[in-house]
C-alpha cells in the first residue's frame, strides 16, 4: 500500500490544470461578497500600514528618545506601543468577520449548487455511485473550495500588500541591506516549486483515500448494512477493513504534515541565511558609524515580517492548486449532464385521465459513462476505487468460471439472464384500467415500471401518457399525475405524520387521518402513545413490514395521483396484515390506472388485462380465463403460484 503511494507521487506528472476558464469561474462564486472582500482589501490595508509602525517606534525610541533622556516622549511613544495592536486586535476582528461571511456564504452556495444538482439526476447516477464519495464532495470538497476564496485568496493580497509596503520602507531605510535581503527570494520559488508539487499529488490522494472511508462508512453504518453484518457476524472483519481505509487516510495525513513541515523547514533555513546575511552587513554598517543601532533593529523586524510574508507567497501555489483540487471535484458533479433530461418547452400536464400506452418499447441498463463521476478524468487515482468492500476492479477475465477455471457456458434458454432488459413492449392502459404483471422473477416487471414515471428512459420506442410523449412532459408534472408504492418501502427518520406530509406538504389533519383510514393504519397510529408524531426510525425499521406497507399506502392515497403504481409484494407479510393491506389496495386503486405487479390471485382476477412477461417481452395478454385457456406460461404460473390461494 505505502509503495503504491510513493509510486504515485512520483508519477505527478497528473496536476489539476488551474486554467484561466477555471479561476474565472471560482472567482464568479465570489461574486455576490465583493463588497466584503472590499471592506477586506480596507482592513489588510490598515493592518500592513500598522506593521510598518512599530518597528519605527523601536528604530525612533533606540535612536533618538533613550539618549536625550526625553521623558514625555517617552510615555507617548510607550503608549503608541499599546495603541498599535489594539487598533491592530480591532481590525483583525472585522477582518475576520467579513472573512467568515464570505466563507460560509460560498459553503453555502456550493453546497446548495451541488445538492440542487444531485436531486436532478437520474435513477441510475444513484445506483453507480457510493452515497460515501457524495457525501464527501459536499462535505470535505466544498470546504476545501471555499478556502480558496476566503484564506488562499485573502492571504496572498495581505502578504502582497504588507510585503510591497515593507520593501518599500527598507528600501528608504537602507537600500544596501534591502538588496542583500531579497537575495535569497530564489530559493523560495525553487523550494515553493519542487515542494509544492508533492503536497498537490498528497492532497488528492488524501481526498480519494477518505472517500473511500467515508463509502465504506456509510454502507455499514446505515440500518440496511448494520443489520447485514450483525447477521452474518461480519463485525470483525469490518473492523480490520475499517482500519485498512482509516490507516490508509492516516498515513497520507502524516505524508502530508511531514512534507508541509519539512517545506517550512527549508524556508526558514532560507530565511535564516537572509537574517544572517542582514545582521552581519547591517552590525559591520554599524561598527563603521554608517547605520544607527536603532535603524538595524527596525531592519530586523521588518525583515521577520517580509520573510513571513515571502513564506506565505511561497506556500499560496500548494494551497492554491489544493483548493484548485476541491473545486474541480465540486465542478465534476455540477457539470454532470442529466441522464433525464426535461425540454426547455415542455408541457406541463394538468388534469391527467391516466391513459397510458406503450409503443414498442426497448431498454437496456447500459451505463452512461458521461453521467457518471467515474468517468471524469480523476487526479490521483480516483477510478481505481471501484467497490466499497473488495476495493478491486473487474477485468475482461471477470465473468463466471467452472470448477476448473474454465469460463462458464451461457445461461439456459429458460434463466431470465439477457443483456437487453425489455424488448418490444406495447400496449395500452384505459383511464381506470387495472392492468396486472406477472411473471417470473427478473422478467422486466419492475423494469417496466420505473420507465412511467421516467426513473429511467427508454433506449427506443415511445411511452405516452394521455397523448403526449413522457419526454415532452414537465418531470414535476408526471411525478404529479404518478403514484408509485415500490416492494421496498423507504420512510424517512421522522415522525408519521412528516412521511404522510410527504406527498402533501400542506394536508390537514382530516386529510391525514382519512389517507390512513383508508390504508387501514389510522386506528394503529392513533393507538401509538404520540400517534401521528411518532418517529419511525431509520427507513421505518421501528415498524413492521405490514405497517410500513400500509403508510407508503397512506402517503400515495394523500397525494392522489391519477396513475398508480405499485408492487403488491405481500408473501413476506403475516396473514392479518396482508388481509389490511389487500383491503387498502381497493381503495387506493378504485378509479384509478393502476398498473401493478400483481403477487395475489384476487389482484390478477380484477385485472382489467394480464401481462405476462418473460426475458423482457410480453409473451401472453388477456383476462384470467383466457390466459388458461391458451396453456401457456400463465398457466404455469398459476399452477406454481397462485392456484392454492384462498380468494
Amino acid at each position: 500500500m505505502h509503495r503504491a503511494m510513493f509510486t504515485s507521487l512520483r508519477q505527478g506528472d497528473e496536476k489539476p490544470k488551474v486554467t484561466r476558464e477555471l479561476l474565472l469561474r471560482v472567482l464568479a462564486y465570489a461574486k455576490p461578497y465583493w463588497s466584503h472582500i472590499g471592506g477586506m482589501l480596507l482592513t489588510i490595508l490598515a493592518g500592513s500600514a500598522l506593521s510598518v509602525v512599530t518597528p519605527l517606534i523601536f528604530r525612533q525610541l533606540i535612536d533618538n528618545i533613550l539618549p536625550s533622556k526625553d521623558l514625555n516622549k517617552l510615555v507617548m511613544f510607550a503608549f503608541a506601543l499599546l495603541l498599535v495592536p489594539l487598533l491592530n486586535g480591532g481590525i483583525s476582528v472585522i477582518q475576520r468577520k467579513l472573512n467568515a461571511t464570505v466563507g460560509e456564504g460560498v459553503i453555502y452556495d456550493l453546497r446548495v449548487a451541488l445538492f440542487v444538482r444531485l436531486q436532478r439526476m437520474s435513477l441510475r447516477f444513484f445506483t453507480n455511485t457510493k452515497v460515501g464519495e457524495l457525501m464527501s464532495r459536499l462535505n470535505n470538497d466544498v470546504v476545501g473550495a471555499q478556502n480558496a476564496i476566503s484564506n488562499t485568496i485573502v492571504g496572498i493580497a495581505t502578504n502582497l500588500i504588507e510585503g510591497a509596503a515593507i520593501l518599500l520602507v527598507m528600501l528608504s531605510l537602507e537600500w544596501r541591506l534591502t538588496l542583500g535581503s531579497v537575495f535569497v527570494l530564489p530559493l523560495f520559488y525553487l523550494i515553493a516549486r519542487k515542494l509544492g508539487d508533492r503536497l498537490r499529488v498528497i492532497a488528492r490522494e488524501a481526498m480519494d483515500i477518505n472517500a473511500q472511508m467515508n463509502a465504506h462508512m456509510n454502507e455499514t453504518l446505515n440500518i440496511g448494512g448494520a443489520l447485514l453484518v450483525k447477521l452474518f457476524g461480519r463485525a470483525t472483519e469490518e473492523g480490520d477493513r475499517f482500519r485498512q481505509r482509516a490507516g490508509g487516510v492516516r498515513d497520507m495525513g502524516i505524508q502530508r504534515a511531514v512534507i508541509g513541515s519539512s517545506f517550512f523547514v527549508m524556508i526558514g533555513l532560507v530565511s535564516a541565511v537572509g537574517t544572517a546575511l542582514v545582521y552581519g552587513f547591517g552590525g559591520w554598517l554599524v561598527i563603521q558609524d554608517k547605520f544607527t543601532v536603532g535603524t538595524i533593529v527596525a531592519f530586523g523586524s521588518y525583515l521577520g515580517t517580509l520573510y513571513g510574508a515571502l513564506q506565505g507567497l511561497a506556500g499560496a501555489p500548494v494551497e492554491f492548486s489544493t483548493s484548485m483540487v476541491s473545486f474541480e471535484r465540486v465542478f465534476e458533479i455540477i457539470d454532470l449532464p442529466h441522464d433525464i433530461e426535461e425540454k426547455k418547452d415542455a408541457f406541463v400536464l394538468k388534469d391527467a385521465k391516466g391513459e397510458l400506452a406503450f409503443e414498442n418499447i426497448d431498454f437496456k441498463y447500459s451505463i452512461n459513462e458521461n453521467i457518471l463521476l467515474s468517468a471524469v478524468k480523476r487526479y490521483g487515482k480516483m477510478e481505481d476505487v471501484g467497490a466499497v468492500f473488495s476495493g478491486g476492479k473487474k477485468t475482461a477475465d471477470d465473468g463466471p468460471k467452472t470448477a476448473d477455471g474454465q469460463s462458464a457456458p451461457e445461461p439456459a434458454a429458460t434463466s431470465q439472464a439477457r443483456d437487453v432488459a425489455l424488448e418490444g413492449v406495447s400496449f395500452t392502459a384505459k383511464p381506470g384500467q387495472l392492468i396486472a404483471l406477472v411473471g417470473p422473477s427478473g422478467a422486466g416487471k419492475t423494469t417496466l415500471t420505473y420507465l412511467i414515471p421516467r426513473l429511467y428512459d427508454p433506449t427506443s420506442g415511445v411511452i405516452r401518457i394521455d397523448g403526449h410523449d413522457l419526454r415532452d412532459v414537465t418531470l414535476d408534472s408526471l411525478a404529479a399525475a404518478i403514484g408509485m408504492v415500490t416492494q421496498e418501502t423507504h420512510l424517512f427518520h421522522d415522525s408519521i405524520r412528516t412521511n404522510l406530509t410527504y406527498a402533501k406538504m400542506d394536508a390537514t389533519q382530516a386529510e391525514i387521518e382519512s389517507a390512513a383510514r383508508a390504508a387501514n393504519i389510522h386506528d394503529f397510529v392513533a393507538g401509538l402513545p404520540d400517534g401521528y408524531d411518532t418517529i419511525v426510525g431509520e427507513r421505518g425499521y421501528r415498524l413492521s413490514g405490514g405497517e410500513k406497507q400500509r403508510v407508503a399506502l397512506a402517503r400515495v392515497i394523500l397525494k392522489n395521483p391519477r396513475i398508480l403504481v405499485l408492487d403488491e409484494a405481500t408473501s413476506s407479510l403475516d396473514s392479518e396484515s396482508e388481509s389490511l393491506i389487500q383491503d387498502a389496495l381497493k381503495r387506493v386503486m378504485a378509479g384509478r390506472t393502476s398498473i401493478v405487479i400483481a403477487h395475489r390471485l384476487s389482484t390478477i382476477l380484477a385485472a382489467d388485462l394480464i401481462l405476462v412477461m418473460d426475458r423482457g417481452r410480453i409473451v401472453e395478454r388477456g383476462t384470467h380465463d383466457e390466459l388458461l385457456a391458451t396453456g401457456g406460461l400463465y398457466s404455469q404460473l398459476y399452477e406454481t403460484q397462485f392456484r392454492g390461494e384462498r380468494i
